[in-house]
């Protein structure tokens, strides 16, 4: 199911920012091919021989109003470089200036490593060597939205692949840990122990199995802030409910449990990222982090058992929903 809502938003999203760049090209929102008129500055003097040259940029309010049809203000006066080659001149903004829309979609379209804002002169005339009009041309910018899109999956799957590699150790490593308590009898012992808190919650699972030891393991490497550990466990506990499921299509109860336990984040040691950054101060959160944790917690569980008693969700529990029969006793 969540494949497809996944698959909805992508194309929802695709489909949006193909309808903006349209209208952008419609409407021209960018003059692609058509110069602005500057106004330059040289603080240290205008030399037609020298290849950078020190410049400050101004455009007039209402010129550059005008030419891109909005109510903002024209940027300026702005540092920037003026380069003078052979093939001519071409005027670079201060890298990270302020720019106002659309120069600034320009800028991060037009030149994404640098964040400098480029365009070619023409139209040259110096007053002396303190001060000249040109006219700039930014190179032409289209489908935006659509390179955003292309550029946020790109940037998405690269964190993904490192997320990957980071947990492959953890998962390792827990997993490693798991078998070697299953394999010794630790986890019996540790499901005897804790049997009598969590069977009431978790009533469908039956006596003395694993899945209640893997459970525990898991709300207790939560409470802990365990997070890299918390995750293999939580993994773990839910394949062995799945073993207990006679419908592998539809969660059981105590799954749903479970994942609503997680997802009330129970928390009695801050994070350890959180503690990084505040050190000593964060003993003036912990009641209230007890607090919070508690009265979400108790609202899932309430929310997990208050749900599954309705009568629609009942219907569906595939503990209580009775097999199919077969020829055998259809006959």
């Amino acid at each position: 199911m969540l494949n497809y809502i996944w698959a909805g938003l992508i194309g929802f999203s695709l489909l949006f920012a193909m309808t903006a760049d349209v209208r952008d090209l419609a409407n021209d929102t960018y003059r692609n091919g058509e110069p602005v008129e500057l106004a330059l500055g040289f603080p240290e003097g205008w030399d037609p021989d020298r290849r950078l040259v020190p410049v400050t940029v101004t455009v007039a309010p209402s010129g550059f109003a005008a030419f891109y049809g909005t109510d903002g203000r024209g940027p300026g006066p702005l540092d920037g470089t003026l380069l003078q080659t052979a093939d001519g001149r071409e005027i670079r903004f201060a890298k990270d200036v302020a720019l106002p829309e659309p120069l600034a979609t320009i800028r991060s379209v037009t030149s994404k490593r640098d964040n400098d804002l480029r365009g070619r002169l023409t139209g040259f005339i110096a007053a002396g060597d303190s001060a000249a009009t040109a006219h700039v041309e930014f190179n032409p910018v289209r489908f935006v939205k659509l390179q955003a899109i292309a550029q946020a999956a790109l940037s998405m799957a690269e964190t993904a692949v490192t997320l990957a590699l980071g947990l492959i150790g953890v998962l390792a490593l827990w997993m490693g840990m798991l078998q070697i308590a299953e394999k010794s009898g630790l986890l019996y012992s540790l499901v005897r122990f804790t049997q009598p808190v969590l069977r009431p919650l978790f009533p469908d699972i039956p006596k003395d199995h694993p899945a209640l030891g893997f459970i525990a393991l898991n709300l207790t490497a939560n409470m802990l802030g365990l997070g890299n550990a918390a995750t293999p466990l939580g993994l773990k506990a839910m394949e062995s409910l799945q073993e207990l499921n006679p419908e592998k299509e539809t969660a059981t109860n105590p799954m749903i449990m479970l994942l609503a336990m997680n997802t009330a984040s129970v928390q009695v040691v801050p994070p350890v990222l959180l503690v990084a950054i505040m050190g000593l101060a964060i003993n003036q959160l912990f009641f209230s982090i007890l607090i919070v944790t508690a009265v979400s917690l108790a609202v899932a569980i309430l929310a997990a058992k208050g749900l599954g008693r309705l009568k629609r969700f009942r219907d569906t529990d595939p503990n209580r929903t009775p097999a199919p029969a077969t020829e055998t006793e259809s006959e």
